[in-house]
């Protein structure tokens, strides 16, 4: 019995220590070690905005030297628009919400006050144009992705079609009247807070 006993346990322990689970703990850290670092970056966003200026203009340049790559840059474009209507659509739609349970955002100055909650938060927005930016980067490295094309038409379509997308987008904030950015906003409470500080300040 005891024999059995020691024989099962050197048999967990030789699978504990296999490949297959030595692999599957280390891509486990890693992700883990990510995870941890995107999570301590979510408050820094001017930080994170910069880093990804810094990653997009090393892709244009790197676009711009090679000559190639359009059909790449096209599909990253309409990613990106795909994301930028996410990042400026409210969670809910609130034609789909005024059809079901009736106006859910104000439309007077005597209606309660709710915050703009997006469909894509700023962080996910940012996250995902980083790594869309960063697999493009990649991409660029191999020539079975450069399919010749004419990049002037690819351009002009992309064009009309993000101008056509954001005027739909602006025509629905203005019927619905929602503005998807915080900055311009009334803020309650930063009035006395500040008056308060400079009663506090001496003067000269």
């Amino acid at each position: 019995m005891e024999t059995a006993a020691a024989g099962g346990v050197g048999v967990d322990d030789l699978s504990s220590s296999s490949p297959v689970a030595s692999v599957s703990r280390w891509t486990h850290d890693i992700s883990r070690k990510y995870q941890h670092l995107l999570d301590r970056s979510t408050p820094h966003i001017l930080n994170r905005w910069i880093g990804f200026f810094a990653i997009a203009f090393i892709y244009i340049v790197r676009v711009y030297f090679v000559q190639g790559f359009y059909i790449v840059s096209y599909g990253l474009g309409i990613y990106i628009l795909n994301l930028l209507i996410g990042f400026l659509s409210p969670q809910v739609d609130p034609e789909i919400q005024e059809l079901v349970d009736g106006p859910t955002l104000p439309t007077r100055g005597s209606d309660e006050f709710r915050p703009f909650v997006r469909r894509l938060p700023e962080f996910k927005f940012w996250y995902s144009i980083t790594k869309a930016f960063c697999i493009a980067f990649v991409m660029t490295f191999f020539s079975v992705f450069d399919v010749p094309v004419f990049w002037p038409i690819l351009l002009f379509y992309w064009m009309v079609l993000f101008t056509l997308t954001m005027r739909r987008q602006i025509m629905h904030m203005i019927k619905y009247k929602y503005v998807p950015f915080s900055f311009g906003k009334q803020r309650y409470g930063g009035k006395r807070t500040s008056s308060t500080e400079d009663m506090s300040l001496p003067h000269d």
